[in-house]
């Protein structure tokens, strides 16, 4: 079923201090924090995610709170979030699909699938094109080898010969349901490679990937569609308290630094 987002509200983020002097200002805890939540599922197991990352995990269907560590990130903000899962996937990490947002954090995440019907020695480069317009395919913005190990590109003498599949050496295969499950030959499965742009500026981006073999033959570019980038904000500096009304229930605050 996957995490559910629905039925959980009021998330707080308790900065936990290891002391209090006698004006009211505290001392910061070693990176530990409380999280708070309420929730409309009274069957379901809780996982908390810090940064796309699952940082805890409820021990029953009943605890709304948890203790969790974040990371010293003082560039921008650091995002925590509440889903509750069945008890059966209560192990289960989905941090990978949190980290497929478009750009939330100010990079992109490209997968792509590494068939074996890539060459040896062939390497992959991503062009980028800003707005709506056409791709830049003059200059790569990044790249790297196809095949960083050697062992990982299967084929006709690549492997301990004559003791493989005929004509098809297996080196190190993905295995079947062990990769991108029908994205590779009957039977053997490709694998998944992933490419994590650099720092962007906010907007709109396409992306195309481009495979070159040893001679340089270009493959024709395999190219994304709009993925709209969003670098997440500054931490705020300081936060004062302007007014309070209590008949209202309305809070007035100040913030200084960061950015919005």
């Amino acid at each position: 079923m996957g995490l559910i987002s629905d039925g959980i509200e009021k998330v707080r983020v308790f900065e936990l201090p290891t002391g209090v002097w006698a004006n009211g200002e505290a001392v910061a805890g070693p990176r530990i924090c409380l999280v708070r939540w309420q929730s409309a599922w009274a069957d379901k197991i809780h996982q908390v995610y810090v940064g796309g990352r699952l940082a805890g995990v409820t021990i029953d269907c009943q605890q709304r709170q948890i203790l969790v560590r974040t990371p010293s990130c003082f560039d921008r903000a650091v995002r925590v979030e509440v889903f509750a899962v069945e008890p059966a996937e209560a192990d289960i990490d989905f941090g990978e699909e949190l980290q497929q947002g478009e750009g939330d954090s100010g990079r992109v995440r490209l997968r792509f699938l590494r068939s074996q019907r890539l060459p040896a020695g062939a390497r992959f480069e991503v062009y980028c094109g800003r707005g709506t317009g056409e791709i830049d395919y003059e200059k790569p913005i990044g790249g790297g080898e196809v095949w960083e190990n050697w062992q990982d590109k299967a084929g006709f003498g690549l492997a301990r010969f004559g003791e493989g599949d005929f004509d098809y050496e297996w080196a190190a295969g993905i295995g079947f349901g062990k990769g991108g499950f029908g994205s590779g030959e009957f039977g053997v499965d490709a694998d998944v490679s992933e490419w994590l742009s650099p720092a962007l500026e906010a907007g709109v981006y396409r992306f195309g990937v481009k495979v070159l073999d040893e001679l340089g033959n270009e493959s024709e570019a395999s190219e994304t569609g709009e993925i709209t980038v969003v670098p997440a904000a500054r931490p705020a500096t300081k936060v004062n308290v302007l007014s309070l009304e209590a008949e209202t229930n309305k809070l007035m605050i100040e913030v200084s630094g960061g950015s919005n």
